[in-house]
């Protein structure tokens, strides 16, 4: 199939369903007119869209955990847990890598290792092999909404089987689940499979089955300044939209500064609704996630609850939808269930504290937004016109060019001319702009915000100041300054 954006006809999609679910056993369980109906019988408290958009009358934010180990009835057991003890208002169930790949009977493997061993071996669900009976178990043994996470460049199958099974959100994108996730799979691929995604998520729609999609907004998670992982959020959201979804969360990964994080949740609320408006699509819904901090974390277990509180008022100034937490032991690899509930026990004192507080918005605010927003546009219009006014093309050939380049990406498709550096007050600006479509002034901007903190700090421009800030937090700063 050739790629473009356009929504895929109704016998395209199902055609390529035969192969798709014939990939794996576990995929002829999946009847689709029977999927949609158990979906139609969910409450509406269990499902994810209803809960978001009920957040946004509310102007609340939720809090949602990552979570998933690979036996049904401990993944049960830890859900509960999360919702009970830690008091999550949505849950996870994280995807184990096995599955990520595709490589179901490693997975399979890891699920009878885990059995016989009595402890996990997997460090996720694996859902495909599990199938939707399974799935069912888990959805309908909770009260809180399930949301599938992963990292998955073809969820064709994995998605099928999650939507039978009553997960009523699945995350990810053809870019945000390729570029920072993988190192040789080409753009065209994961756009045309995640194109599949969403065609299914909107057959379920246009049957009255309200499912959330959630493009990934960290990408790497490391010094991404705001106009990246932004265009990638509004690139997916179109992208998700001209095959029929209709309820997407944008999300940002926290960099640190709280008027830069504030300001990047305002702007990518804004300029996601400004695109899909553009291009007709009037009938969906945007709400928005901000992602505590997804860089390196202390070992101390007091100065890791600093971080995760700092995230959530940082969501909670924002007003983002929801935030997604983590844990004090991000340190030291994959957290127990009680180090979970903590982390979300924390966010959720920290939300509450800040309900009813607002970030002053003065002009320091503001023209972040703006500057955020110029950014964007910058990127996003120089996509649509290296496309013709296809969003898909224009993606494949921006990537080709650098007009599109994620700092510290893995993928070969990925230029990597850009390089992030913090400004003097721990905003991420850029110490090289690569191939950015940027206007002269934003270059100007970033250079002049770089110059400012190699003045205040006594040192030349370089790489170096990179290298320190992707270390700092973890070493108790935000900006990472030179030892005098």
């Amino acid at each position: 199939m050739q790629l473009m954006n356009k929504k895929w006809s109704e016998e395209s999609f199902l055609n390529e369903r035969k192969a798709v679910l014939a990939t794996w056993p576990t995929g002829k369980d999946v009847d689709l007119d029977e999927a949609i109906e158990y979906q139609r019988s969910i409450p509406q408290e269990k499902r994810f869209q209803t809960k978001l958009e009920d957040a946004i009358k509310k102007d609340i934010t939720l809090i949602q955990p990552r979570a998933g180990v690979p036996l049904i009835d401990e993944h049960i057991k830890l859900l509960r847990y999360l919702e009970t003890e830690g008091g999550a208002d949505l849950l996870p169930t994280t995807i184990d890598a096995y599955t990520r790949l595709n490589r179901y009977k490693d997975a399979e493997h890891g699920i009878k290792e885990s059995q016989s061993h009595g402890k996990a071996m997997l460090n996720g669900f694996p859902a495909v092999n599990h199938g939707v009976t399974a799935c069912r178990k888990v959805t309908s043994s909770v009260n809180s909404p399930v949301q599938v996470r992963h990292g998955t460049p073809d969820a064709r199958l994995l998605a099928e089987i999650a939507l039978a099974g009553g997960f009523t959100s699945f995350e990810g994108g053809g870019i945000s689940y390729n570029i920072p996730y993988a190192k040789n799979v080409s753009m065209e691929h994961t756009m045309l499979t995640w194109q599949y995604v969403d065609r299914l998520t909107g057959y379920y729609e246009e049957r009255g089955i309200t499912i959330n999609r959630e493009p990934f907004g960290p990408l790497t998670g490391t010094l991404v300044p705001p106009c990246i992982s932004n265009s990638v959020a509004v690139i997916e959201s179109l992208l998700a939209a001209e095959q029929g979804v209709r309820n997407i969360t944008v999300g940002y990964g926290q960099c640190g500064n709280l008027v830069q994080d504030v300001a990047a949740i305002h702007a990518l609320r804004e300029q996601t609704s400004e695109y899909l408006h553009r291009f007709g699509y009037d009938d969906c819904h945007v709400s928005t996630v901000l992602h505590q901090w997804m860089g390196g974390f202390p070992e101390d277990e007091a100065k890791a609850f600093s971080v995760i509180c700092w995230g959530s008022a940082a969501a909670a100034l924002a007003k983002a939808t929801k935030v997604i937490v983590k844990t004090t032991h991000e340190a030291m690899g994959i957290p127990t269930m009680e180090a979970n509930a903590a982390g979300l026990r924390a966010t959720g004192q920290i939300i509450n504290m800040l309900a009813d507080q607002r970030m002053v918005e003065g002009s320091a605010l503001r023209e972040e937004i703006e500057q955020i927003k110029n950014e964007t546009r910058c990127i996003l219009e120089k996509t649509l016109e290296l496309g013709e006014g296809d969003i898909a093309i224009g993606t494949v050939r921006a990537f080709q060019a650098g007009v599109i380049d994620i700092p510290f990406a893995p993928s070969r498709i990925n230029a990597g001319k850009i390089m992030p550096a913090r400004d003097n007050q721990g905003a991420v600006r850029l110490l090289d702009t690569g191939s950015l479509p940027f206007t002269e002034e934003i270059k100007a901007y970033h250079r002049d915000k770089i110059k400012e903190r190699a003045r205040f700090e006594g040192r030349e421009v370089s790489f170096q100041m990179a290298i320190d800030d992707v270390y700092a937090i973890s070493r108790s700063r935000l900006v990472g300054r030179p030892n005098k």
